[in-house]
């Protein structure tokens, strides 16, 4: 059970040595630096083919992950602009800045998403876009608590109960996972329909 203050946790996420955990505006999340990605594989013993997401604090350190060309980067903003900060992950043509360990079967695109969660925020604000997957081990259901969090992995670094209670006061989440939408060259796949109706 590692229960850390918030600085350290942000500390431990951007020294890549530890998975860290968090609540996000769906369910709570495993995460890493993108570099490291295969800690979380390890840790969830999860296939490789099921990619991670990466989360940011904005748009704006996102893109610079996702290749288009003009119109389609226009079109890209348009949406994230209507749904971001929430719960839409877009699966999107990846550029070379991707490490390789976030999607290995599957280089050539990457899912983004920005929370709409002010804790996740403040952490992502700190740590830059980070590599996240729900907190369960794969092909189980989300853990929702940090009990059941610490239960199943020890080593992730998790909040100190008083400072998680202050930092998500008034902060609703959402049991549903994000609805991800994969951009197919023309239009929007749904690939997972989650908490938010794309239109």
């Amino acid at each position: 059970m590692t229960q850390v203050s918030i600085d350290s946790l942000i500390q431990g996420a951007i020294s890549g040595d530890y998975i860290v955990s968090f609540p996000t505006d769906t369910v709570p999340a495993l995460a890493a630096r993108p570099d490291r990605a295969e800690l979380i594989f390890a840790a969830k013993r999860r296939r490789q083919d099921k990619p991670l997401i990466l989360m940011a604090a904005s748009a704006e350190a996102l893109w610079p992950y996702v290749q288009g060309s003009p119109a389609e980067l226009t079109l890209w903003q348009q949406v994230a602009e209507s749904y971001w900060p929430g719960a839409l992950t877009l699966v999107l043509p990846a550029s070379p800045l991707v490490p390789p360990g976030m999607n290995a079967i599957d280089r050539t695109t990457i899912g983004i998403r920005v929370p709409n969660f002010p804790l996740a925020l403040k952490i992502l604000e700190q740590t830059g876009p980070l590599a996240t997957t729900s907190a369960n081990l794969s092909g189980q259901a989300p853990l929702e608590s940090v009990a059941e969090i610490e239960a199943q992995f020890p080593e992730v670094l998790t909040l100190v109960a008083a400072e998680l209670a202050t930092a998500t006061t008034g902060a609703i989440a959402s049991s549903l996972p994000s609805t991800v939408a994969k951009w197919t060259g023309s239009n929007w796949e749904i690939l997972r329909q989650g908490a938010i109706e794309l239109e």
